[in-house]
């Protein structure tokens, strides 16, 4: 028997909704991060891009637990001199919501040219509509 490749032009792309009202931070990006990757699907390899599109609603209403509204922070360079800056999780989530779950996924993705792209397949919406609704997409249950 012969082993099967799937070739980069062979991948069948799905769109996946996920809405992430109430969903805890962590457990939801690492589902996102799965789906990205294309983990889920029988033929995956890990040098092939094959993963899905998917688009997150409700991105404002997550949920964290601990005290990491307080002691969770993001360092950020402006790029000029004394341009560094520390925002809490609190504020990120009071002003970009959409940020949060973006760098979570982010950074559970491969660090080279393929998690680039992989990354650009996220949507990350504020509010339950979305203007990818002629794709068909598919619904992701995430528990949490």
């Amino acid at each position: 028997m012969k082993t099967y490749r799937i070739r980069p032009e062979d991948v069948v792309r799905n769109w996946w909704v996920v809405d992430a009202e109430g969903k805890i931070l962590g457990r939801l990006a690492s589902q996102i991060a799965k789906i990205l990757i294309g983990k889920h699907k029988p033929y995956y390899q890990p040098d092939v891009d094959c993963g899905d599109f998917v688009v997150v609603v409700n991105a404002e209403k997550i949920r964290v637990t601990g005290n990491k509204l307080e002691k969770k922070v993001y360092n950020f360079h402006t790029n000029y001199p004394g341009g560094h800056k520390v925002r809490t999780l609190k504020w990120m989530l009071e002003n970009k919501p959409e940020e949060v779950i973006r760098l979570a996924v982010k950074r559970m993705l491969p660090k080279n040219k393929l998690g680039h792209r992989m990354l650009k397949r996220l949507k990350i919406v504020i509010g339950p509509d979305h203007p990818y609704q002629a794709q068909k997409p598919q619904k992701l249950e995430v528990e949490g």
